[in-house]
């Protein structure tokens, strides 16, 4: 994409719930294979999510050794054990995908956990799942998601990030380095690591928990996201591209879950037209013979 290096980068994202043109499910479907997340960091210790829609907190750490890493067979496998109702396919084929690319990042070696990383994983659920027919069914899918990952519920770094950012500004937000706090010093370690290029392992989910500390703060000023990728020394280029992806992934949800819905509403009024003319059908033969008594 352009260069995130405008305000209408950011109202892009906000705004591709406004997609203008309609695309199939199966054309979501290839779209998506497309798209894979490839993410391009090395593995996964330990992960922590929140929704915003209920308190969920989890950090998960990784249990894995280096002679006991299932196959992503397994994994898929886990995950249809822990939750063996149907999901509708515009919901289930990402879900898949988005195991099957965690799956690979969570079983390398030398990947270090990260908090921002961690927002911008559940800022994708949530935002995927969101619409979803039922809030229990959307909460057990994500309990059955990390569970197929071997990964334990613990604490909330997502949520204490979510938290943090509501309270900043254009300026603080970029001015962590000189602040003490929790969070501050979550993103100096993110900074120094990111500095040193041996152990901090860059991708699209951490592109998007930028973006989502940048949306709290209601930070839209183009130049905020280019002094905060400065700041924790990340290169802005694959920020700004990374979420061109994010934008378009979000525009194409929101068009096929329209279709969905529409195809849904269509279903519900043939049926009631059904049972409408069932009922007519019902009542002519009963007055038939009704007739047919006199």
């Amino acid at each position: 994409m352009a260069a995130v290096s405008s305000v209408s980068t950011f109202s892009g994202i906000k705004q591709s719930f406004d997609g203008s043109r309609k695309i199939s499910a199966r054309n979501l479907s290839s779209n998506f294979e497309t798209f894979k997340f490839r993410l391009s960091i090395n593995g996964l210790d330990s992960l922590t999510v929140n929704s915003s829609n209920k308190a969920r907190c989890f950090a998960v750490h990784c249990m894995s050794t280096t002679t006991d890493v299932p196959t992503v067979a397994e994994t898929k496998l886990n995950f249809l054990k822990a939750y063996n109702r149907p999901i509708p396919s515009i919901y289930n084929t990402v879900l898949l995908e988005l195991l099957v690319q965690q799956h690979l990042m969570r079983y390398k070696r030398t990947y270090q956990y990260d908090a921002v990383f961690a927002l911008g994983f559940v800022t994708v659920y949530d935002r995927l799942m969101e619409g979803y027919p039922s809030d229990d069914d959307r909460e057990a899918i994500f309990q059955a998601y990390i569970k197929a990952l071997k990964e334990d519920p613990e604490k909330s770094d997502a949520q204490k990030l979510e938290e943090w950012a509501r309270a900043q500004n254009s300026a603080t937000l970029v001015d962590f380095s000189s602040k003490e706090g929790e969070v501050e010093a979550i993103l100096k370690d993110i900074a120094e690591r990111a500095g040193s290029k041996e152990t901090f392992s860059y991708s699209r989910f951490f592109a998007i928990g930028l973006f989502r500390l940048l949306e709290l703060a209601n930070a839209t000023e183009p130049t905020v996201l280019e002094k905060l990728c400065a700041a924790l020394n990340v290169n802005k280029k694959s920020v700004d591209r990374d979420l061109d992806v994010y934008r378009n992934l979000l525009s194409k949800l929101v068009q096929a879950k329209e279709l969905l819905k529409e195809y849904v509403d269509r279903e519900k009024k043939k049926r009631e037209e059904r049972v409408v003319e069932s009922q007519k059908a019902s009542e002519a033969v009963q007055n038939c013979l009704v007739e047919s008594n006199f």
